[in-house]
């Protein structure tokens, strides 16, 4: 008879919630370098395809800001961890907005929807699958 596989759903989870915190830590990362760079840059050398206002720039580093912080200080400090998710989804919003400015420009596409959709897993298994604990 073959052997049952003895894989149980905490080994499962305490896995998942490993590699949620990669990705959480690695596009917490990526956010932070982004969001810091839009708020210390001169607006003049943050000119890109589309000319944006310097204060949605400087507002987009903001959120790019908070939301990286976000991915991580919730988890790591306990205090409302359910924050994580929400964090998430807002800065899934901003590479929505990224994705569709790359469509309507030419301009690489792959990134925001890469970064995107990775969003939506921690969002979605933060929320549902493997909350973080308070």
């Amino acid at each position: 008879m073959p052997e049952m596989n003895t894989d149980t759903s905490p080994k499962r989870r305490s896995r998942l919630s490993v590699i949620l915190w990669i990705l959480q830590v690695l596009l917490a990362a990526l956010f932070l370098f982004a969001g810091i760079t839009k708020l210390i840059l001169p607006l003049e050398k943050m000119a890109g395809p589309i000319p944006l206002p310097g204060a949605f720039l400087r507002f987009l580093g903001v959120a790019e800001t908070l939301g990286g912080l976000g991915l991580i200080l919730p988890g790591i400090l306990r205090i409302k961890p359910g924050l994580t998710a929400v964090a998430a989804a807002c800065l899934l919003i901003i590479m929505i907005g990224a994705t569709v400015m790359g469509l309507q420009t030419g301009s690489a596409v792959l990134v925001p929807l890469i970064t995107g959709l990775l969003l939506a897993v921690v969002a979605y298994a933060r929320w549902r699958v493997v909350p973080l604990r308070g």
